[in-house]
């Protein structure tokens, strides 16, 4: 069986899509909000009111390019929310990302909403999504990110594009200097406030609760979570959030780039790329052109920074101290972040390939690296290498994120690990194994298994409700658990730091794996 391309899919969602309207037209809806009113459509099976594409800042183009996001410029009569707004400036990246939106453009701040039909005035607690991408593509238009599945389950679903990469996180001298609160950069992630900001004034009328209000995200979306809990101008946003892999935690003798860095790359690249570094000049850019510019190899690196505003001080500093927002957190990653190769190359994984690399890799501290990361087998070794690329990757800076606040945050923290491997394609070469691997765990807590052209079987969807009720359940009380559900500890020192294993039979146990974390901290 041949897999399906995204182009293939995007046709196939749109002659779904096309006879779906034709044979049952939706029933659309109107709301009034702070800038206007807006229309939208209720669901087929009349469960779910859907708004898209609503404009939560002006379009940042222009002499808004580079600017913090500006007010929405209200409208008279009624403007459709039926469809996705266009995604953020990207190159296409990564291979999973499938888009319904209209493509890419600068003109990108728009919002959705979901809310179950049946109570659309009940003050119902509010999750409010980011995607992930690195920073450099994604967008709320992906149809395993869509909220109509988990709307249902009693919650208010909302999710945003905002800027990225060169247009969502370059500082610049002259940004700086005419910002007036000397800083610059970050504009991504002050589109996320904006977008904030927006849910806190409007929701009242879709029937949700502002003071009742999660973020979520996966990937950079986890690590926009734990930047939002460390910045100042987010703080009273939101009342809860959760992270799935990512974290805004440096390495050991790391720390996030400086504003200054930052404003000096800037400089140098623009200087590089386009003759000239003038801000003026830049701005009169085409927003093609800037792209372009950046999706050359080797790629230039524009993202978030310890800016002196929006982030004051690098994650350590900031939950480290107890500086950040005290809210309950749920966090984790998925079993399969990395993968062996990253340390064996092109070695076969044995026991013995295993205690070379070792040393390659840490040199005089490589005895206490085989000490965490124990392997007494090849198959041992094979897995624990890809441990300790997912860590190296991804997973240490949420597990820092996490025990920091379990330490300092006075609030709850609740910790997972996804299990859930994923169903081999029909065209799966011979000897493929099955793996949860960075960001299969979205569809999973969105219910849109069926967004994912793989066979999907009973345990992967038990598993999936359970997980959409987990983290509703979270949304609405700050704690997972709930009627039906394998009880899920706290993650605390006293208790042997439980963690719950999201697999088909998912049950908590205490961590096993604190020991590769101290290595790594240290």
């Amino acid at each position: 069986m041949t897999s399906l391309t995204p182009k293939t899919f995007r046709l196939l969602g749109f002659i779904t899509m096309v006879t779906t309207l034709h044979a049952q037209p939706l029933r659309h809806v109107q709301q009034r909000i702070a800038d206007g009113t807006i229309e939208g459509v209720v669901s087929a099976d009349g469960k779910v009111r859907t708004f898209k594409g609503i404009p939560y800042a002006a379009p940042p183009v222009g002499p808004l390019r580079w600017k913090p996001p500006q007010p929405v410029t209200p409208w008279t009569g009624v403007r459709p929310a039926l469809d996705y707004g266009p995604r953020a400036m990207q190159g296409r990246i990564f291979d999973d990302m499938v888009f319904h939106d209209t493509g890419p453009s600068e003109d990108c701040l728009y919002l959705n909403v979901w809310l179950p039909e049946d109570q659309p005035h009940a003050k119902l607690p509010v999750m409010v999504w980011i995607h992930g991408g690195g920073f450099v593509a994604g967008a709320s238009s992906e149809p395993r990110q869509d909220g109509g599945n988990l709307c249902k389950l009693g919650v208010i679903v909302v999710s945003m594009n905002y800027r990225m990469g060169i247009f969502g996180f370059m500082a610049h001298p002259e940004l700086t200097q005419e910002s007036g609160h000397h800083a610059s950069g970050n504009y991504g992630l002050m589109d996320i406030i904006a977008s904030l900001h927006w849910v806190h004034d409007n929701i009242a009328a879709f029937g949700g609760d502002p003071d009742n209000v999660t973020i979520f995200g996966e990937s950079a979306g986890s690590w926009a979570v734990s930047a939002l809990m460390a910045a100042p101008p987010a703080r009273g946003l939101f009342q809860r959030a959760i992270g799935e892999s990512g974290g805004f935690v440096a390495d050991p003798g790391q720390s996030e780039e400086t504003r200054a860095d930052a404003e000096q790359f800037a400089v140098d690249f623009t200087k590089s790329a386009f003759g000239t570094s003038s801000l003026a000049a830049l701005r009169a850019l085409p927003a093609q052109k800037l792209l372009d510019a950046t999706l050359k190899k080797p790629r230039p690196h524009f993202s978030a920074i310890v800016d002196g505003y929006v982030l004051p001080a690098d994650g350590r500093s900031i939950f480290g101290t107890g500086q950040q927002a005290h809210v309950p957190l749920l966090a984790g990653w998925n079993r399969d972040e990395g993968n062996y190769h990253s340390f064996f190359g092109d070695d076969d994984p044995t026991l013995v390939t295993y205690a070379l690399h070792a040393v390659q890799h840490f040199g005089d501290r490589a005895a206490r690296f085989l000490k965490a990361y124990a392997a007494t087998t090849d198959a041992e070794a094979k897995r624990a290498a890809a441990d300790w690329a997912g860590d190296d990757f991804i997973a240490f800076g949420t597990w820092k994120w996490i025990d920091l606040c379990r330490l300092t945050g006075g609030q709850p923290v609740y910790r997972y690990h996804f299990e859930q491997t994923l169903p081999l394609a029909a065209d799966a070469p011979a000897g493929a194994e099955r793996i949860a691997p960075h960001a299969s765990d979205i569809e999973f807590i969105f219910r849109t298994l069926p967004s994912r052209h793989l066979p999907w079987g009973p345990d992967e969807r038990v598993v999936s409700e359970m997980m959409a009720k987990y983290w509703t359940n979270f949304a609405k009380a700050g704690n997972p658990n709930g009627p039906g559900l394998p009880e899920w500890p706290r993650y605390d020192a006293n208790d042997g730091y439980q963690v719950m294993h999201l697999n088909a039979h998912a049950a908590a146990a205490p961590a096993t794996d604190r020991a590769r974390y101290e290595f790594l901290d240290r």
